[in-house]
């Protein structure tokens, strides 16, 4: 593998952590409610655990209710019980067709965990980048020690390295600020 093919490929996997990381922001309740919290959910179908998303619909009538409709009526059952069983904090109601699920409104405190869990999530986002600057520093270092390129070039593509690495840890602390704003707002 080359320098140039070892940045590249640094790069996009930082890119992907930095995706997840955005993805476990989406599922992070603030004031209001989101069809993205239910992304992690799974419900038992037809003995095999299937995503929630994948079997029903969802739909947000107001700012803290999510409709949940599922596609085939025998998961119903199911899907209430993912939903009852799930840390999103909601008590889902049924009425034979769809799952109301109303949010109660955020308390200070619970507002302040979700802080706490946004900040842990940011901090493993940027764990993930910097483990792959890390390996990729290795990979650089061993082409080094092969004899396939010079210690210059090298020290140019570390810095380069270094670059990348801030970019995407900076959008992670950008995202964990947006985020901490919407959990604050009332």
């Amino acid at each position: 593998m080359t320098i140039n093919q070892s940045l590249t490929d640094a790069d996009q996997r930082m890119a992907k952590a930095v995706e997840v990381t955005r993805e476990e922001f989406a599922a992070i309740r603030a004031g209001r409610a989101n069809p993205q919290m239910f992304s992690k959910l799974t419900a038992d179908y037809y003995g095999t655990p299937t995503p929630v998303q994948q079997i029903a619909s969802f739909t947000a009538p107001e700012a803290r209710i999510i409709l949940v409709a599922p596609y085939d009526m025998s998961a119903l059952p199911a899907i209430e019980r993912a939903i009852r069983d799930s840390d999103l904090g909601v008590n889902p109601s049924n009425d034979g067709k769809i799952i109301r699920c109303v949010f109660p409104e955020l308390t200070e405190e619970r507002r302040k965990e979700y802080i706490k869990i946004a900040r842990a999530k940011a901090e493993d986002g940027k764990v993930s980048v910097r483990n792959i600057r890390r390996n990729t520093k290795q990979a650089l270092e061993k082409l080094e020690k092969d004899g396939e390129v010079g210690k210059d070039d090298v020290t140019g593509a570390e810095k380069k390295l270094d670059g990348t690495t801030k970019k995407h840890v900076d959008q992670i602390d950008e995202m964990l600020k947006t985020k901490e704003a919407e959990l604050l707002e009332v």
